[in-house]
C-alpha cells in the first residue's frame, strides 16, 4: 500500500545530504528522496530551504551562488509552507518549555499548518509525534530507505 497520499516535508539535513558527497550512502539516498519528492505530496518549508543555504555555504559544501540557485529551484519545484506568526508563537512556546529547539519546533509548527502529517529527518527522535506531526528517519538501519519512505515516494 502506498503512503504517497500522506503529505510530508523534508528537514534541512536531507537537503544538505543531497548535495554533500562526504557521506556517500546518505548522499545517494537523500538525492533519491529530493529528486522524487516534488512528484508526490511533499512540501518544503521556507525555513528548511533557508537553513540549507546557511549550512552548505558555512561548511563550504558549495559556493553561495550555486546554493542560492538550487534553493531557488526547489522553491519552484515544491509546494512551499510559509512561516506564519502563529507558527512562530507555537515554536516560541514549545522552545520555552523545552519540548524542542526553537528551529525544530518552528519546522514542526509550519509543517503542521501546511497539512503535513510527517517530517522526514534524521535530527529529531524517530517514531515520535510532535505537534501532531510524526517524525520518521528515512534511512534504514541496514542501508537503503525504509519501507515507509519508499511508500511515500512511490518507489
Amino acid at each position: 500500500m502506498s503512503d504517497a497520499s500522506e503529505r510530508f516535508t523534508l528537514d534541512t539535513n536531507l537537503l544538505v545530504y543531497s548535495v554533500d558527497r562526504a557521506s556517500a550512502s546518505k548522499h545517494r539516498l537523500a538525492l533519491e528522496i529530493v529528486d522524487r519528492a516534488p512528484d508526490v505530496d511533499c512540501w518544503l518549508t521556507l525555513q528548511a530551504v533557508s537553513e540549507f543555504y546557511s549550512a552548505v555555504t558555512r561548511k563550504a559544501i558549495m559556493p553561495p551562488s550555486r546554493a542560492a540557485a538550487l534553493g531557488g529551484s526547489w522553491l519552484t519545484l515544491f509546494q512551499c509552507a510559509v512561516v506564519s506568526a502563529s507558527a512562530v508563537r507555537t515554536a516560541l512556546a514549545d522552545a520555552v518549555v523545552g519540548r524542542a529547539s526553537y528551529w525544530d519546533a518552528l519546522l514542526v509548527a509550519t509543517a503542521a499548518e501546511a497539512g503535513c502529517k510527517l517530517i522526514l529527518t534524521e535530527d529529531i527522535a524517530d517514531g515520535s509525534t510532535f505537534g501532531g506531526v510524526a517524525i520518521h528517519n528515512p534511512f534504514a538501519a541496514g542501508g537503503g530507505l525504509t519501507e515507509r519512505a519508499r511508500g511515500l515516494l512511490d518507489l
